[in-house]
């Protein structure tokens, strides 16, 4: 004796992210029905939403030879960089120029002094810290502004794809900072200066490592480094101070990230710029307590 009942009704798809929708596309990985909005182009077929996210999570993201990760935009914290110099630039021109309100403001001063206005300006010795860091992304006049951001225009990109974003700015700060260390231990303490020039001459110290490094040709680079030498030591009112501090600053930085092992590489890295910025702070502990013994 044979049984048999009879099937009910098809059921009717529906989206699994919008219940309310009707669909007969499915994922091709997963099976769930998807809508128009749900549905994402594959090689073959369409796929859902989840099921894109995990084939993006198990692809390995390209790295840099410095181990951080590939900038999308090559170029995009240099030319960030660019724009914070020029609008400070405008507004030391707006300010009253290199003896104005900004300038006076945010340059590297040591001891205490009067303003063109009359106003008190505190030196990083009495408390200016700030200008440790403001001093970096202010100049003195077109030609040096131009002649900067002309080198980070043509360096910068270039070591952010070799370093990555992340790194290429913790590379700049310690530079900067740096060139104003050596400002501060080394330049007579009436002596105000501004100037990213710090900052490019260790972008141009880590190139020339990361350079050798890889054994890429760096007669050019050596080439330009000579000449500025020789301009900041021949020609008057330049800082060779900051210069030979961002240049030393960025030997290191570049020894410290391009010569990482690749096993801890990342945690090696911090580590290394930790302890150059341990030592960066001590040097100015230490002139600022001789300043004011």
């Amino acid at each position: 004796m044979s049984q048999h009942s009879e099937a009910g009704p098809p059921t009717t798809p529906y989206c699994y992210r919008h219940t309310d929708r009707e669909t007969y596309i499915v994922c091709q990985r997963c099976g769930r029905p998807i809508c128009p909005d749900c549905m994402r182009q594959a090689s073959v077929g369409y796929h859902c939403p989840e099921c894109v996210s995990e084939a993006a999570r198990s692809i390995r993201q390209p790295r840099t030879v410095a181990g951080g990760l590939a900038p999308g935009q090559v170029g995009a914290v240099s030319y960030v960089l660019i724009a914070i110099n020029v609008v400070a630039f405008i507004g030391q021109l707006a300010t009253g120029g290199n003896n104005g309100t900004l300038t006076e403001w945010g340059a590297m001063l040591t001891g205490t002094w009067r303003g063109h206005d009359g106003s008190i300006l505190h030196g990083v010795d009495d408390g200016g810290w700030w200008r440790i860091v403001t001093s970096g992304f202010l100049h003195f006049g077109f030609l040096h502004i131009l002649l900067n951001m002309y080198a980070l225009y043509l360096f910068g990109p270039m070591l952010e794809r070799m370093l990555g974003n992340l790194r290429f700015l913790a590379m700049y700060a310690t530079c900067l900072v740096s060139g104003s260390l050596f400002v501060y231990l080394f330049a007579d303490p009436g002596t105000i200066t501004a100037g990213a020039s710090g900052a490019i001459f260790g972008l141009l110290g880590c190139t020339l490592v990361l350079f050798l490094q890889h054994g890429y040709d760096v007669r050019v680079l050596l080439g330009l480094l000579a000449i500025n030498g020789v301009i900041t030591v021949v020609f008057g009112g330049i800082s060779w101070q900051a210069h030979l501090g961002g240049f030393v600053a960025g030997v290191i930085t570049g020894a410290v990230l391009g010569f990482a092992p690749k096993k801890a590489r990342t945690y090696l890295q911090i580590a290394g710029l930790a302890v150059l910025w341990i030592a960066l702070v001590a040097g100015f502990v230490l002139r600022t307590s001789q300043l004011t013994a």
